[in-house]
């Protein structure tokens, strides 16, 4: 009885996150379309584009589902590359930025362990 509770449980986790990952690809593809019909700029776009991404981890954590770390990392250089072109690149810290959160990846993804 309890390891089909089980087998329930993780199919509706399975689900879950599936709906999340599906809305969140939706209200991407919708603010793309948004900021290129609107002309909102690339400043505006990435910082949209990353508040959608931050967001869907958001969910994810609301729901006590998996946070997954690239798509943090990835909605964080969204928002920060968008904020950079809305200051015209003065802020001259960004492609560091870049650099070390790429080599941080992929260092993670050499040395660490597998997980599921």
């Amino acid at each position: 009885m309890a390891e089909s509770n089980l087998g329930e449980s993780l199919t509706n986790r399975h689900a879950l996150s599936k709906k999340l990952e599906a809305a969140a690809w939706g209200l991407f593809f919708i603010w793309i379309g948004i900021a290129v019909f609107g002309h909102v700029g690339w400043g505006a776009g990435l910082i949209g584009a990353g508040i959608i991404t931050l967001g869907a981890q958001m969910a994810r954590k609301y729901f006590a589902l998996k946070l997954e770390g690239f798509w943090v990392a990835v909605g964080f250089l969204f928002v920060v590359s968008g904020v950079w072109k809305l200051f015209n690149g003065h802020l001259r810290f960004l492609p560091i930025l870049c650099i070390v959160a790429g080599v941080a990846l992929l260092v993670s993804a050499l040395v660490g362990r597998p997980r599921d």
